[in-house]
């Protein structure tokens, strides 16, 4: 629920541990990162009261790794609407077993990523250590002309996400930060197709080479949630093999645990990509991003 509306029908695997290993079991998939529900990074809410409620969420999510035997990985929220209180929740969410970074929103209430404002929290996730996860936010509302589907689903989300790639890229966050890891959701949305006339553009009375904002592009992570396996091409070509991820959005779309795993496979089998790429998307790539010992 959000407020009085029904915001989405959703199923046990959501808040249930147990729910979630058998599925995870039932798919094959020994390990899964778990983070806030897009709609729950409050950066429209007042400040405090933001802060605390970001605090249950990390505690629960915290509790929910450490009942799951291994099998979960967490990263938190941040109340980035007070960034003074996200450095600080960031330094705790590091502090807490199992938990190794945050998810941001593509935009934080009317700040783009390279606001000069955020620049402290980026600061801070480059000297912890922390790994962050940026996901679309309400459905890409504001970024394209059509509300509703499947406009909002299959190209608001899209173009979100390409416009907090493009302001990590173009707006100087990774020069200044160039030990941050950041991963955005589903492919970087629009953002691998579109790249090429961006680079070309901000290259317009700069004596900047493009080869430079290649270089950036490819310290950037991205999931392999794109619903077809030829995309992956375009992916590797941009990021490189060793920074695409399996993502599912799992639990709100049933399916996708087994079908993403899949496309990688299928990918592979049609020499899109090699089978040792594929192996390392399957799996070890998600843990170097986190850090993580193999």
């Amino acid at each position: 629920m959000r407020g009085e509306d029904v915001f989405r029908k959703v199923r046990p695997p959501l808040w249930d541990v147990s729910a979630r290993l058998a599925e995870l079991d039932l798919a094959g998939v020994g390990l899964q990162v778990v983070s806030p529900v897009p709609v729950t990074l409050t950066y429209w809410a007042d400040a405090k009261q933001a802060a605390a409620y970001t605090r249950e969420t990390n505690d629960a999510l915290a509790a929910d790794v450490a009942a799951s035997g291994g099998r979960l990985i967490g990263l938190g929220g941040v109340p980035l609407q007070d960034v003074d209180a996200a450095v600080e929740e960031l330094g705790r969410i590091m502090s807490l077993p199992g938990m190794y970074g945050a998810e941001i929103g593509t935009v934080i209430a009317d700040r783009e990523l390279d606001d000069p404002g955020l620049r402290p929290f980026f600061g801070a996730a480059q000297s912890l250590g922390a790994a962050l996860f940026v996901h679309p936010m309400d459905g890409g509302t504001g970024v394209i002309r059509r509300t509703g589907q499947p406009y909002e689903f299959g190209m608001g989300m899209l173009t979100d996400t390409a416009m907090a790639a493009a302001a990590l890229v173009f707006g100087g966050v990774l020069d200044d930060f160039p030990g941050l890891r950041i991963a955005l959701a589903h492919g970087c949305g629009a953002f691998p197709w579109v790249y090429p006339r961006l680079r070309l553009g901000a290259g317009l009375g700069s004596d900047r080479p493009g080869s430079a904002y290649d270089e950036l592009v490819r310290s950037l992570w991205v999931d392999a949630l794109v619903f077809d396996p030829e995309h992956l091409r375009l992916l590797t070509r941009r990021f490189g093999s060793g920074h695409i991820m399996v993502g599912t959005d799992h639990p709100f779309f049933p399916g996708l645990l087994e079908d993403v795993p899949e496309l990688v496979r299928d990918a592979a089998a049609h020499a899109i990509i090699t089978p040792e790429q594929a192996t390392s998307v399957l799996g070890t790539n998600a843990l170097d991003f986190l850090r993580i010992k193999r």
